[in-house]
């Protein structure tokens, strides 16, 4: 990311962060209207602690963009466990598509075409660093089953 791209994700995020619950309710709403299978990734999930989830995770995630490399592990630890919840590729476009359509309506005319692209491609990345966790977990799981059935016809 360029420094002028962080900084417009910062100064819009200071916008938004302020609003409190409300730019995750329209984030939730948006994602189950455009992606309806997603939501029963959440049938058992409590909707007001995950919302307060959300917006205690993209504060950091935000603050920390100019620190990738350290950004990165705390990154990885929530792919590897959507991967166990049954998150797939198609949900990352989803989530982005939610994400920037919600910033979109809560930041108005200060969401213009060049925040739009700062947002876009820190997610990018993000769900990039993600999807790969995912993967690696989900290969490590597939290798572990495989020497287990090995060891069992053995």
């Amino acid at each position: 990311m360029t420094p002028q791209q962080i900084n417009d994700v910062r100064r819009t995020w200071a916008m938004v962060a302020p609003i409190g619950e409300m730019p995750a309710v329209l984030f939730y709403e948006r994602l189950f209207a455009i992606a309806p299978e997603t939501r029963q990734l959440f049938r058992r999930t409590d909707m007001a602690a995950q919302r307060a989830t959300l917006m205690g995770t993209l504060a950091p995630v935000v603050k920390g963009l100019d620190e990738l490399e350290r950004l990165v592990p705390a990154v990885e630890s929530p792919g590897r466990r959507h991967a166990g919840y049954g998150v797939v590729t198609e949900h990352y476009a989803s989530v982005g598509a939610a994400l920037v359509w919600t910033l979109g309506q809560g930041l108005g005319d200060e969401f213009t075409a060049e925040v739009r692209d700062a947002w876009t491609t820190a997610y990018g990345i993000l769900a990039t660093v993600m999807q790969d966790a995912a993967a690696r977990a989900s290969e490590a799981v597939r290798v572990g089953e495989d020497a287990t059935t090995a060891a069992a016809a053995a």
